[in-house]
């Protein structure tokens, strides 16, 4: 599938899920990314099952002759990629991908600090065969600092970085997010650090052309990002980071509301929940007349949202025993005709089966190369309003080992003695 990255090349030495998601992205993109793997394990999410896609394993638990065994975990990263298994700690190994790194844009891995250099595969060494080479590591801590040699996982990182004390019920335990958030926005801001890179370098290359003259001293050699799970999490922490910043001051925990804004909190219906999002003065004049208490808009206590975060608990008691006495579907007709935003707390399934959802198409199914049909979830971008989703499904591990090697200049008998020594897939 071509796209904005058509003709750029990504090595991706990356697993598990933050650097995955990037490759996924810039694949997604129409970069041609070859997901570097172990022969024998590959990426670790290859075995985070169950789930396992159906046809993958036997209802005994075995794997079905000839079919790999594909979790949803891996599944959910790793669209639009090749695979090639290859063993990095041999010197052949190591080799092979340094003969693909010399014909590359972009290197993502996310191994501990110094874990590539042992095998003269870390950015610097690769940079010397490749000096436009652009490296992005990823890591728990990043490349410096008291804690740069830990590894780092998202669950952690939310406790540590301070996720987990703003979520949950007041009185509760803390909680983490049901997604490995950190993970994800990590591989967002590795993607967009890749993006700014490659930018960077074609501007300089255009400048050494000519073709930008005003610019001569722009860079043609690419640049290394450092990307940590625990600068991300710190980042985007949005208000909540600034909420404790200006007060000094920890935000409290406020399970299903916002500590900014009030009304703007899940409540409970006579047959189910929904979230209530009044975000201006006006909505909440329209909410209170809807409420059969107009005169909530005139009381200081609730005029304005200052004033309605001062007395949340008072107002929220109010609003929630009147929601209690009418159906849940009944209640968001009537918010949806008067625009005060709102929307049921729906299920997985429920949420893939919504009418919005179904629309915009973002339920996808690929065909894999056994024949299996593969769900995945639409890239959320759209150019000139097509979606920017692969329509290649995630590879088997080695999948395209042959195809790759072949174009780096090995026969087919060097193919086979590299698979007779373990060294490839």
């Amino acid at each position: 599938m071509s796209g904005p990255l058509d003709g750029v090349v990504v090595l991706d030495l990356s697993r598990v899920l933050a650097g995955p998601w990037a490759g996924q992205l810039l694949a997604d993109l129409g970069a041609r990314v070859i997901k570097v793997e172990h022969p024998e394990r590959g990426d670790d999410t290859r075995g985070w099952g169950p789930p396992w896609l159906e046809g993958g394993v036997s209802g005994e638990g075995g794997s079905e002759e000839g079919a790999e065994r594909l979790a949803a975990y891996y599944l959910c990263a790793n669209r639009g990629k090749q695979s090639l298994a290859v063993d990095i700690a041999t010197e052949a190994g190591q080799a092979l991908v340094r003969r693909l790194a010399a014909g590359a844009d972009v290197v993502l891995e996310n191994f501990k600090v110094g874990g590539l250099a042992r095998y003269g595969l870390d950015h610097r060494s690769l940079k010397a065969v490749n000096p436009g080479l652009i490296g992005c590591s990823i890591t728990g801590f990043g490349q410096d600092g008291p804690y740069a040699h830990r590894a780092g996982y998202d669950f952690m990182i939310q406790a540590l970085g301070g996720l987990m004390s703003l979520t949950g019920e007041p009185d509760g335990m803390p909680m983490k997010t049901g997604v490995a958030i950190t993970d994800v926005m990590t591989g967002l801001y590795a993607a967009v650090g890749v993006l700014a890179a490659l930018y960077e370098r074609q501007r300089g290359e255009k400048s050494e052309r000519g073709e930008q003259a005003e610019q001569s001293e722009e860079r043609t050699e690419g640049r290394h990002i450092d990307v940590a799970l625990l600068d991300v999490q710190l980042a985007t922490l949005a208000n909540q980071a600034l909420n404790a910043r200006v007060t000094g001051e920890n935000p409290a925990r406020h399970g299903n509301a916002h500590p900014n804004i009030v009304p703007y909190q899940a409540f409970a219906c006579a047959d189910g929940y929904l979230v209530l999002t009044v975000g201006n003065d006006a909505q909440f004049a329209r909410l209170a007349e809807l409420l059969g208490h107009p005169d909530w808009v005139d009381d200081p206590a609730f005029a304005t949202n200052a004033a309605r975060v001062a007395h949340r608990e008072a107002l929220v008691l109010r609003i929630a025993e009147v929601f209690l006495s009418r159906p849940r579907d009944a209640w968001l007709a009537d918010l949806e005709a008067l625009g005060i935003p709102a929307g049921p707390i729906n299920t997985l399934t429920e949420a893939f089966d919504d009418p919005q959802v179904r629309h915009r198409g973002l339920c996808r199914s690929l065909a894999h190369a056994d024949g299996r049909t593969v769900p995945q979830m639409a890239n959320p971008l759209r150019f000139d309003g097509e979606s920017a989703t692969s329509d290649c499904p995630p590879p088997g591990l080695g999948q395209d080992s042959d195809a790759v090697l072949a174009e780096l200049g090995l026969d087919t008998e060097a193919i086979a003695r590299l698979r007779r020594l373990n060294i490839v897939r």
